[in-house]
C-alpha cells in the first residue's frame, strides 16, 4: 500500500506528516532537529526507494544536510559539512536553500546557497562539490542581498538535457546554463527590477521563485518582487502574467504537475505590506498559462495576515494531485482538488518556510 508523506520544515525544525493514500487524515510525529531552522526540503523519487533530504541551520552549529532512506524515521548527516566551499576561497556557507535531484541523472542532486552558490552532487547527496564556474561568474561582485539574504534559492534542471540548468537568485535574477555548467548567462529580459534607475537591466533582479513543468520545460514561470511572469522559451525572455491577480507581489509559484499551463500563487500586498490583500488567504488558479485568474477560496480562513514563503507550497506526485502551503503562523492547508477547496491539516506549528509531499 502507498504511503503519504509530507515535509514541513519550519524556523524551529522538521514536522512530517504522514497518510495513507487517500490523503485525509494526516499524522504529525515529534518534531526533528528541533530549534534547527528548515530552509530547504525534498523527497526523491527517482527510484524506487525514496529519499528525503533536509537542509538545516542551527545558530550554534552553521548549517547541515540530512537525508533519510526510511520516510525520515531515521536520519544520516551528510558527512563533512557536505555543502561547504574550498578552503582557499575564504568563504562560508551561511545556509543551504534548496536540494533539488536532475530528473534525468539518477544519481545527480544539486544544492543552492547562501552565499550564492550552487553545489553538485553525483552520489545521490552523501558529498557535494561547488560549481566554480558559476561562483567565478563576472557579475558575481554586483549580486546583492535581497531582504533573507544573498542565495541561490532556486534550481531548475531541464529534464530533457542534462546540461542545461537554470537558477535563481536574490539578487541576481535568472541565470542559465547550455552546456553543462561550463558557462552561464543572464536570462532576464523582460522581468522589471523598479528599484533601479534602470528598471530594465541584464542582472539583478529580485526573482523570488521560478517553475516548469517536466512535459514543457520551454514553458516557465516566476514570481518576482513585484511581478508574476511566464517564458515560452525556457527563460530567454519573460512576459507579464500579472494582469488579473489582486497583487503581483508574492514568494511561491506552483506549476500543476499534470497539466503545465496550470499554475498556483499566493500573492501578498507588496514587499512593504507582506500580508494577504483585505487580510484574506487565497490561492490564486490560472488554466491557461497566466492569461487569466481566480481566486480559490473555499475552505481558507479570512483575518488572515501570515505570508506563505517560496519553498511553503508545493504539489505531490499522486495522480489525483494534493496541493499544500504552509504559512508563518504555523498553519498548513491542503487541497485535493486543484485548489477549488481547502482543509487545514496543521496548526500551531512554528514559522513555515518549506513544504514538500510525494505518494510513495
Amino acid at each position: 500500500m502507498s504511503e503519504a508523506v509530507l515535509l514541513v520544515g519550519t524556523k524551529k525544525g522538521l514536522w512530517i506528516g504522514r497518510s495513507d493514500e487517500s490523503r485525509r487524515a494526516w499524522e504529525f510525529a515529534a518534531p526533528e532537529f528541533l530549534m534547527e531552522g528548515i530552509y530547504g526540503t525534498c523527497v526523491d523519487t527517482r527510484v524506487d526507494a525514496p529519499r528525503l533530504f533536509v537542509s538545516g541551520t542551527s545558530e550554534h552549529w552553521g548549517p547541515g544536510v540530512y537525508r533519510s532512506d526510511d520516510l525520515g524515521r531515521t536520519w544520516t548527516e551528510t558527512q563533512g559539512a557536505a555543502v561547504r566551499f574550498p578552503e582557499d576561497l575564504g568563504s562560508s556557507v551561511e545556509r543551504v536553500w534548496q536540494i533539488q535531484p536532475s530528473p534525468s541523472e539518477p544519481d545527480v542532486v544539486w544544492a543552492g546557497t547562501q552565499p550564492s552558490a550552487l553545489f553538485r552532487s553525483t552520489d545521490r547527496g552523501e558529498s557535494f562539490e561547488l560549481v566554480r564556474s558559476l561562483w567565478d561568474h563576472p557579475h558575481r561582485p554586483e549580486w546583492g542581498a535581497g531582504f533573507g539574504g544573498q542565495a541561490i534559492h532556486t534550481i531548475v534542471p531541464d529534464p530533457t538535457d542534462a546540461r542545461r540548468v537554470t537558477v535563481a537568485m536574490s539578487t541576481g535574477g535568472v541565470y542559465r546554463t547550455e552546456d553543462g555548467g561550463e558557462s552561464w548567462n543572464p536570462h532576464n529580459t523582460g522581468i522589471k527590477a523598479y528599484f533601479f534607475p534602470d528598471p530594465w537591466p541584464e542582472f539583478g533582479q529580485c526573482v523570488h521563485k521560478v517553475a516548469a513543468h517536466p512535459d514543457r520545460p520551454e514553458l516557465m514561470y516566476a514570481q518576482n518582487h513585484h511581478g508574476v511572469y511566464r517564458s515560452d522559451d525556457g527563460g530567454t525572455t519573460w512576459t507579464s502574467i500579472a494582469e488579473g491577480l489582486p497583487a503581483d507581489f508574492g514568494f511561491p509559484i506552483v506549476v500543476h504537475p499534470h497539466d503545465p499551463e496550470t499554475v498556483f500563487v499566493f500573492p501578498l500586498v507588496a514587499d512593504g505590506a507582506r500580508i494577504p490583500p483585505n487580510g484574506e488567504a487565497r490561492v490564486w488558479r490560472s488554466t491557461d498559462a497566466g492569461r487569466t485568474w481566480t481566486a480559490s477560496s473555499s475552505g481558507l480562513p479570512d483575518g488572515f495576515y501570515a505570508a506563505v514563503m517560496r519553498d511553503a507550497m508545493t504539489a505531490d506526485n499522486a495522480e489525483r494531485t494534493g496541493l499544500y502551503f504552509g504559512a508563518r503562523d504555523g498553519s498548513v492547508w491542503a487541497s485535493l482538488d486543484d485548489g477549488d477547496s481547502w482543509s487545514e491539516i496543521a496548526r500551531h506549528l512554528p514559522d513555515v518556510l518549506s513544504v514538500r509531499a510525494a505518494v510513495v
